[in-house]
């Protein structure tokens, strides 16, 4: 049954404030944690609070870079997030494909297997990870934050179930042309499955810049930690700080993420609407 132009047109008026409502309840902590940053010390501590202030404090985010080494701890997220992502994005991807398209004995069961370790904690891990790292001694390394968690069974899981979703004369395709298991993977399926590939990357991406445990556990100098780890450096006793350096401080974490998710917002749109069509 065709809508009343009015009805429909209500509708959709509804569905806009409904979003809208949720922007703003999502946005205005992010708006006060900015303006914030941009405050006097007097600013702050006023009551009733003010959204803007009256002059725009950028020295807040010198005092803040200032207060603990945070080119370092850059330098080290970036370090550890990428190596991370590009690892656990191969190995998702080698795993998804032979799920996938490879006939092995016990595959059925090996992948329930697998898909049963997304039922466990990662916090179960944490000690007997710290144990063998400390054997090889790897506390306080890069490796030691990065290779505890280059296995991405989420990762596996989306990607096989991507590439049994491609038609199978496109991998006969390959065949034809004398494409072995690796050609097939490089040239048809990771091609193919480059939507769902950027929102993999994008997910472990902000997982990896954001861990905060793991890092806190595996590093015990301050050259090695990561910004997560950084910014409750900064905000222990350790260093004298007010709000709006720490909102300063929070920001130096938030915007790189930010950066990457506007410039990968179209593959990740991209592979929604694929998981969507394919689902």
């Amino acid at each position: 049954m065709k809508k009343h132009p009015f009805t429909w047109h209500l509708s959709r008026f509804g569905s806009h404030l409904i979003l809208f409502l949720a922007s703003a309840i999502i946005g205005i902590p992010f708006l006060w944690m900015v303006t914030t940053s941009l405050k006097s010390p007097a600013e702050v501590a006023t009551f009733p609070p003010i959204w803007w202030p009256e002059v725009i404090r950028w020295d807040n985010f010198i005092t803040a870079w200032s207060l603990a080494p945070f080119g370092r701890f850059y330098i080290n997220s970036a370090i550890t997030a990428s190596t991370g992502v590009i690892l656990e994005v191969s190995i998702a991807a080698l795993s998804a494909y032979a799920f996938a398209r490879i006939k092995f004995k016990y595959r059925d069961v090996m992948f329930l297997v697998m898909l049963a370790a997304m039922m466990i904690p990662s916090q179960v891990a944490l000690i007997p990870n710290y144990v063998i790292l400390k054997q090889l001694k790897w506390i306080n390394t890069y490796q030691g934050i990065v290779i505890p968690h280059v296995s991405s069974v989420f990762g596996a899981f989306l990607l096989r179930q991507y590439f049994l979703s491609v038609p199978s004369a496109l991998y006969d395709a390959g065949e034809i042309e004398g494409l072995g298991h690796v050609g097939t993977l490089f040239y048809i399926a990771l091609p193919l499955a480059k939507p769902v590939l950027g929102t993999l990357v994008l997910y472990l991406f902000l997982a990896k810049w954001n861990s905060y445990l793991w890092p806190l556990i595996v590093t015990n100098t301050q050259n090695m930690r990561t910004l997560p780890v950084g910014l409750a450096m900064v905000r222990t006793a350790e260093y004298a700080i007010g709000p709006e350096h720490l909102m300063a401080a929070s920001l130096f974490v938030l915007v790189p993420p930010l950066i990457v998710y506007f410039i990968a917002q179209k593959q990740l749109i991209e592979g929604i609407a694929a998981g969507a069509v394919k689902g």
